[in-house]
Order: C-alpha cells, then sequence, then structure tokens
C-alpha cells in the first residue's frame, strides 16, 4: 500500500530524509504520520524513526546545511530544523527497563525492535519518502478497521506505562469505529491495571484527558471508561451520563468540541486539582458551572459573559437537566453580548457606597428583564 499525502513532497522531510540516506542509513516516517494520512486526517507533527545514532544523525544534519538540535538524545531523539519547522528523529530503539512511567532504553538496527516498543498497532505503522507503507507487526488491518489494539500483551504494555490505559480511550474516541466496541482484551487489561493510575503526574494524566474530550465525540469512550473504573481513578466524583447529550446538543447548536465544557458535564469533586489545569482552564471550568446552574437566560448570560460562554452554559445546562436549550438561545447570547448598560455611577450621584451599588443593581436588573430595550432616561425616570 502507498500513501498519496500533500506532506510527502514537503521539502523540510524530504531534506532530513534524504541526509539520512545519503549517510547510509534507513529513514522512515512513522507514527501518527503515517495512521492519519491512511485515515485521509491531517498528519500532525511529522516524525521520523531511523537506524543512524542520535550523534549520526546530527552529522549528517549539519552536513547537509540543516540544524539538528540535541532534543533528546539520551532516548534517541534529535529535532532537526529543516525549511523553517523543527523536525523529531528518534533512531529504533528497544526498551531494556521500565517502571510504568518511563523507560531506559536501547539503540537498535532493527524496525521491529522499534515497532514493538510502541502502544498500539495502528501507531507502529512506517513509510518510505516515496509513501510506500511498511508494517512490521500487521498493524494496517487493524487502522483500516479502525480497531484500536496493544502492541503485543496489553498487561505488559500498560505495565511499560500506565498513562496508555487513558491513551487507549482517547485512541479510540479519535480512531476506534464507534459502532465496533473497544477492545475486549485491551479494555480487561486496562481494568486490570488501574492501580497503576495513581503513580503518574496530575499533569500528564491532565493532559490526556483533555485530548480526549477534544474528540469529535468522546461520549462511548469515556462511557466505556466509566464502566472499567478509570474515569473514577483519573476524575473522582465524575458521571459521564450527560455527555452524550451534550456532544448531541452541542452539535445542533454549531458548537466546536471544547474539553473544558465536557469536562464541566463530568463533574467531579475537584476536577482542576486532579488534573491539574491551567489558572485560566480552571476559573472557565469555574465559571461554565456556576453560569449553567444559574436561572440566567443566554441574553443576561451573553451580557455578562459573552456569546460563546452564554450559548455553552446554555447547553450544559440543557444536558445537565435534559430540558431544551432555549429556543433561539444563540441569538439571544449575541444579543446580550453586545448589550452596553446605560447607566453610569456618575447618574446616581450623591449616592454612594453599598447604597450606589445596590441602586445600581437594581436597575441593571430592570434592564435586562425589558430585553435591553430601557435606555438611561427611561431608567432614570
Amino acid at each position: 500500500m502507498k500513501i498519496e499525502a500533500d506532506w510527502l513532497t514537503d521539502p523540510g522531510p524530504r531534506a532530513v530524509l534524504a541526509a539520512l540516506a545519503r549517510g547510509g542509513h534507513r529513514a522512515l516516517y512513522v507514527g501518527g504520520t503515517v495512521r492519519n494520512a491512511l485515515l485521509g486526517l491531517a498528519p500532525g507533527d511529522i516524525d521520523i524513526a531511523t537506524d543512524a545514532r542520535p550523534e549520526r544523525v546530527m552529522a549528517l544534519a549539519a552536513a547537509a546545511g540543516l540544524r539538528p538540535v540535541p532534543t533528546g538524545v539520551e532516548h534517541g531523539t534529535v529535532t532537526v530544523v529543516a525549511d523553517h519547522r523543527g523536525i523529531e528523529v528518534t533512531t529504533f530503539r528497544r526498551d531494556v527497563e521500565t517502571d510504568g512511567r518511563r523507560a531506559v532504553v536501547a539503540f537498535s538496527d532493527l524496525i521491529e525492535h522499534d515497532a514493538e516498543r510502541r502502544d498500539f498497532t495502528m501507531n507502529a505503522l512506517y513509510a518510505t519518502a516515496e509513501g510506500e507503507v511498511i508494517d512490521p507487526l500487521g498493524g494496517l488491518p487493524d487502522l483500516l478497521a479502525r480497531r484500536v489494539r496493544f502492541v503485543g500483551d496489553p498487561g505488559a504494555r500498560i505495565a511499560e506505562d500506565y498513562l496508555r490505559i487513558l491513551r487507549f480511550f482517547r485512541f479510540h474516541a479519535w480512531y476506534g469505529d464507534p459502532t465496533g466496541g473497544l477492545d475486549a482484551e485491551g479494555l480487561a487489561a486496562c481494568a486490570g491495571n488501574l492501580g497503576g493510575l495513581s503513580g503518574l503526574s496530575r499533569e500528564r494524566v491532565g493532559a490526556e484527558m483533555k485530548k480526549l474530550l477534544a474528540a469529535p465525540d468522546p461520549a462511548p469512550a469515556v462511557a466505556a471508561m466509566a464502566q472499567a473504573g478509570a474515569l473514577a481513578r483519573a476524575l473522582p466524583g465524575a458521571d459521564a451520563r450527560a455527555l452524550a447529550p451534550l456532544v448531541h446538543l452541542e452539535a445542533g447548536e454549531g458548537l466546536a468540541p471544547d474539553p473544558i465544557r465536557r469536562l464541566a458535564v463530568l463533574g467531579g469533586e475537584d476536577a482542576a486539582g486532579a488534573l491539574r489545569l491551567s489558572r485560566a482552564e480552571a476559573r472557565r471550568l469555574e465559571a461554565l458551572r456556576e453560569a449553567a446552574g444559574s436561572a440566567a437566560g443566554p441574553a443576561e448570560l451573553g451580557y455578562r459573559l459573552g456569546a460563546e460562554p452564554a450559548l455553552s452554559a446554555a447547553v450544559l445546562r440543557a444536558a445537565m437537566t435534559g430540558a431544551p436549550v432555549p429556543p433561539g438561545a444563540r441569538g439571544d447570547a449575541d444579543r446580550g453580548a453586545s448589550a452596553r448598560f446605560p447607566v453610569a455611577a456618575a447618574d446616581l450621584a450623591p449616592l454612594s457606597g453599598a447604597a450606589l451599588g445596590a441602586r445600581l443593581k437594581d436597575l441593571e436588573a430592570r434592564w435586562i428583564a425589558s430585553g435591553f430595550t430601557l435606555d438611561r432616561a427611561q431608567l432614570l425616570g
């Protein structure tokens, strides 16, 4: 099988492949680049695997006029800057020792060793500079069937890095067949190794959960996570039941997938802490939850929060309560976002302090209740 993709003619990666080939080495596109091309998806980052050792990669790249950067030499990775972009080049390697979080590797000349250390068969695919697919482990049928399957023994792969439990569900959400269910052997291995998740950093867990929730429809994968016990481990107290309705309502209102909105519908005891969200993410999560739990309509929420957060809150509220999204919610949110309260504090002199604040709040409530139609004179008259 051959790949047909525009990135095969990209001068940057081709220059790196050519430099390694001139030095007598094998160099191949690998992983997500190949997987996505075969699925007709955007390539993302372009990665290269080679039998050349890191020092040799650096020497050949420099000799070709490219700029090598030793970003992870101990793990075999050199970033080569070519045509104004960084391309990761990693030496074929095999795991020597793992502790469930990181691995000690040894370099190898064999593509089979490199393929065997990867997580899923759909990620153990390679391609030549001409686009010819190389499949050392028979992962191509899995990819074409959209079947997410661990390389070799699932339990062994998970024990090498327990984050692969979450990656299993994330990859199913993005690349799996939603009608075919999850691989039973892989699912059982995930359920049997949940204790390993406690040893992972919250940053790694949070990053993986956000990638999962950014999928077009993560609901089936998250439901499987909940059934396996993985959701409770990653996000204690979370409830996945309202996620599928939220995804449906998002599509109806033309909202793009948003991991923070979806995290809001899952709930949880301390999502911001459990997933080590950034301050901005944590503030946005809290604002969405508060808005969804309020009685304010889309127009008022648009005035207070902006159009997109208001529509997000309306959709979130509908998913959690089972009520429909109010008709015209998007237009109301837009109208509220563009409204400007016509009264200023100076208009209420000589009031000050608490009395001034109370009066402004009362006038603002009347103005909102009027649908933003009352003008300054009507409010002050």
